[in-house]
């Protein structure tokens, strides 16, 4: 059973749980936002969505045993659709994850009445919050997540995007000429992901020498060497995403623009051509508009994931009998 979304019980606790392929995030958290427990615990990615679904409830019962929360939110890796509660397609890093019926079979198994979506866009719903208030409630957010894959999160007038099957925001499979003729790993070739994720700018090294190369850390580290081919692999991926981005806020027209995720950490030598691309699309009115990181650090998944139960549908416990 699916009924819309509803305040928390006054003073309760929410559970906020963050799916990823190799970890699970589990948080404890006051009406304020404070956390009150944490737990993590891995990911039990190859055997299948009824293990990766009993982990989740063991790890909300490790940081509520006493029962205090009577909601829980979930981020969870996937292209979630939280008016179903399915996992609407998935890669391989989670088995058997496309077609889980999650928000249902969370609930079933906590007994909480549980919202869910996905990771990125739960991570951008405290940046949403934040922009909201300081416009009224009529922000618009372009949010990037841009790490092992290429994720991102869009919101217009105050509200998040979820479009059809919960595909909304998912910027890695947006068409980037730099990617042009590179097979994607949903099928289709020339998707910004391809050429602006880690894996991507590595890929692209090798490419470009013959020489594998173990990861993105390993083309950074020879980048600040001076190896050119490390260099035009690390700015060719981030001029891609910069491209990409700065074409969206045209159509957007977004108060802001959230780049996160581990590649962008590398450096200034990624940050500065994802920003100098970005700012050669932008149309007039948009001139000045600058990429940023995020606001929150390592609690935003799970603070935004507690935060869903107060906007998305909640799924019953007993929906699957």
């Amino acid at each position: 059973m699916t009924t819309a979304a509803t305040p928390a019980p006054a003073g309760r606790p929410v559970v906020g749980l963050d799916l990823g392929g190799t970890k699970i995030a589990a948080a404890l958290l006051a009406a304020d936002g404070t956390v009150l427990a944490r737990h993590s615990r891995p990911t039990p990615a190859r055997e299948g969505a009824a293990a990766v679904l009993d982990a989740l409830a063991a790890a909300a019962a490790s940081v509520d045993p006493d029962r205090a929360a009577a909601l829980l939110g979930i981020a969870a890796a996937g292209l979630i659709d939280p008016r179903s509660g399915m996992v609407t397609s998935a890669t391989d890093s989670l088995s058997g994850w496309a077609g889980t019926r999650l928000g249902a079979g969370l609930a079933g198994r906590t007994g909480y009445a549980v919202a869910c979506d996905n990771d990125v866009r739960a991570t951008a719903g405290p940046e949403l919050a934040a922009l909201n208030a300081s416009t009224g409630g009529h922000g618009s957010l372009l949010f990037a997540a841009i790490g092992t894959g290429v994720g991102g999160a869009l919101a217009a007038d105050g509200r998040m995007l979820h479009g059809s099957a919960g595909i909304a925001g998912h910027l890695g499979h947006v068409p980037s000429p730099e990617a042009a003729g590179l097979p994607c790993t949903c099928g289709s070739t020339g998707h910004l992901e391809v050429i602006a994720s880690g894996p991507g700018i590595a890929a692209h090294y090798e490419r470009l020498t013959g020489a594998p190369v173990d990861r993105l850390e390993t083309v950074a580290a020879r980048a600040a060497q001076g190896d050119s081919h490390a260099v035009a692999a690390i700015t060719t991926g981030a001029a891609a995403a910069g491209h990409v981005l700065g074409g969206l806020a045209n159509a957007l027209g977004p108060d802001r623009v959230v780049v996160g995720g581990g590649v962008p950490r590398i450096g200034p030598l990624y940050e500065d051509a994802l920003r100098a691309a970005f700012a050669a699309e932008l149309m007039g009115p948009l001139r000045g508009l600058v990429p940023r990181p995020p606001l929150l650090g390592h609690d935003a998944a799970v603070l935004g994931a507690a935060a869903l139960t107060t906007t998305l549908p909640l799924h019953h416990p007993g929906a699957l009998r």
